[in-house]
């Protein structure tokens, strides 16, 4: 599959599960306090830089758009799936929310302050994740934050990982590979929090979140 194939996959798998995810997963942030903190971590910056615009890209139903709303920033969502962006837009009516490509943001360069990529690169093979990463640091001004979460795969001699996913095929990645992926286009990590899988979670995998700073 080229790109947008895959993009066109994706929002077509996601289309078809839309309201189930948007119910079982509405407060999904409730039991994960390290999320939050991390979450008001990367608004304080955002905020702190003097931009406060904001794009949750793969936003889904929009309930972590409307959590960063919460935060003070000016929060706007982007997903594949149009019926997600229907969802999030009936249940944040006075939030903003579009359907669009991470490969290809509606977004002028330097506009946004902060992006979030909470679990959204998951499902991006591994021969086009570069391209979001470079358009994602087109889109950031300088100074601006990147806060991206993915699954880790089981040891440092994997780069990826692909797995099977509920959805749709998806990736686990390095840490450290993806932060050397993020050094080449220009955004630098600045903190690391990887969390440990409870006992009783399905999959065993390690959750990271890498938060960088466009140069």
């Amino acid at each position: 599959m080229t790109e947008p194939d895959t993009v066109h996959a994706t929002g077509e798998a996601y289309d078809a599960v839309a309201a189930i995810y948007a119910q079982q997963f509405h407060d999904s942030l409730r039991d994960r306090p390290l999320e939050r903190a991390l979450l008001s971590a990367f608004a304080e910056l955002v905020r702190a830089s003097g931009d406060g615009k904001v794009a949750d890209l793969g936003c889904g139903p929009g309930h972590v758009t409307a959590h960063l709303h919460g935060l003070g920033l000016d929060a706007f969502g982007v997903d594949a799936s149009p019926v997600m962006v229907e969802l999030a837009r009936e249940a944040h009516p006075g939030l903003r929310f579009e359907v669009g490509s991470m490969a290809a943001l509606d977004i002028g360069d330097g506009e946004l302050g902060g992006v979030l990529a909470r679990w959204s690169v998951i499902h991006t093979p591994p021969r086009d994740l570069p391209a979001i990463l470079a358009e994602i640091a087109r889109v950031l001004a300088p100074g601006g934050h990147l806060l991206i979460e993915f699954p880790a795969t089981d040891g440092p001699q994997h780069e990826t990982q692909a797995y099977d996913h509920a959805v749709v095929t998806a990736y686990r990645w390095s840490p450290d590979h993806l932060a050397g992926l993020l050094r080449e286009h220009g955004l630098t990590e600045s903190a690391r929090l990887v969390t440990e899988p409870a006992p009783t979670d399905r999959r065993q995998f390690q959750e990271v979140q890498l938060l960088a700073c466009r140069a």
